[in-house]
């Protein structure tokens, strides 16, 4: 069977499986807002990270065996997205960055649609933000964000109504605690989108741009009236929801850890801004983040922990990306779940799990591990 067959079955079943999906286990809706499971009191979220999607199936593949370039293309990204989803049933896709590879895309935002669109297809909610190339085809980087937050299922907003920040795609969505019990009308998972920039606006610094102060400033608001409404309104919490954080470009903190520190590869340099703004600072003295979540370096897939957060990859996710031939594309599943209160009802989160998903013939899980439990560090 010729590679192109094969790929169109798969995005027919693909196709098939976006029908089917609302016979699995109740998720939040859409419209209602995104909400912890009922029967599992899970919340799971697949990062897909550098998609690097340009014109589908006139655009070839990178860095793939030999064996496989004849017929590769865009679709083998299409195919992979419809595998992974089917596979986890997430509650939430997160697109971290690089979506789409602007020069080499004929529109933009055509581009864009068809890469998230397995994600429409199949009803999932979906958040993204941008990376240093989405904006280098034909729409800015502002009209790059401001046509994602106009596709379909999304989730992503523009900025914070009312706040003068810097850069595109800097918002929090809350996750609710499960319908029926205490913690329903609370937040008990925090998620935070950050825009990192692409290239350093300033003359006399090259490298990357960074997460500037205005951005701190809003997360750190964001995260201090959170934790006081979840500790402080009925049912008091004795402690913060927890928070995870998404954004494309890793911070120079991802270079504090050698192969025995870290679960995962490092297979490049750390490409992070050349100016430490801080970032990482603040997120730790902001108290609930327990991981954040990148892109960018598409041979690292690694989680380590420093200061009590985890900073982890998620590994190269596109064919039009380049990575390294026999080296699977993947994606990174979080999975949080929640915790069983004495009156057996679910209450608040008890532990965060992730793992790696390949695009290999078995869809294999790689490099399970905890991020964080309640009373415990983790690993």
């Amino acid at each position: 069977m010729g590679v192109r067959i094969r790929l169109l079955l798969l995005l027919l079943v693909g196709a098939a499986a976006a029908a089917a999906a609302g016979s699995k286990e109740e998720k939040g809706s859409i419209g209602g807002g995104l909400r912890f499971r009922r029967g599992s009191g899970t919340f799971k979220v697949v990062q897909v990270a550098d998609m690097h999607y340009a014109d589908g199936a006139r655009t070839g593949c990178l860095d793939v065996l030999p064996s496989q370039v004849a017929g590769c293309s865009d679709l083998n990204t299409t195919a992979f997205l419809y595998r992974l989803f089917r596979a986890e049933d997430p509650d939430l896709v997160v697109f971290t960055g690089d979506n789409i590879f602007g020069k080499d895309a004929t529109d933009s935002a055509k581009s864009m649609d068809a890469a998230i669109a397995p994600a429409i297809d199949m009803n999932l909610p979906w958040a993204a933000v941008l990376g240093n190339h989405d904006q280098q085809g034909t729409l800015s980087r502002e009209g790059v964000m401001r046509h994602l937050v106009g596709m379909k299922n999304t989730l992503s907003r523009f900025n914070p109504e009312g706040v003068e920040i810097d850069h595109y795609g800097n918002y929090n969505l809350e996750v609710g605690g499960v319908e029926g019990t205490l913690l329903a009308n609370k937040s008990a998972l925090n998620l935070y989108f950050l825009d990192s920039g692409d290239d350093s606006t300033v003359p006399s610094i090259g490298g990357y741009d960074w997460i500037k102060p205005s951005q701190q400033f809003w997360f750190q608001q964001t995260s201090s009236n959170l934790q006081t409404k979840y500790k402080e309104e009925q049912p008091k919490q004795k402690e913060p929801a927890p928070g995870l954080v998404y954004f494309h470009i890793p911070l120079p903190e991802f270079s504090s850890f050698n192969a025995s520190h870290f679960r995962g590869v490092k297979q490049e340099p750390i490409s992070s801004p050349s100016i430490n703004s801080g970032f990482f600072a603040t997120m730790v003295e902001a108290g609930d983040v327990k991981a954040a979540f990148v892109g960018h370096d598409h041979l690292n897939d690694f989680c380590g922990k420093l200061d009590g957060i985890h900073l982890c990859y998620a590994g190269g996710f596109g064919y039009h990306a380049y990575g390294k031939a026999g080296w699977s594309r993947r994606s990174r599943v979080v999975s949080v779940q929640l915790e069983k209160t004495d009156n057996g009802e679910w209450g608040g989160v008890k532990s965060i799990r992730t793992w790696k998903r390949l695009d290999d013939l078995h869809l294999t899980t790689i490099d399970s591990q905890v991020l964080w439990s309640r009373g415990s560090n983790g690993y």
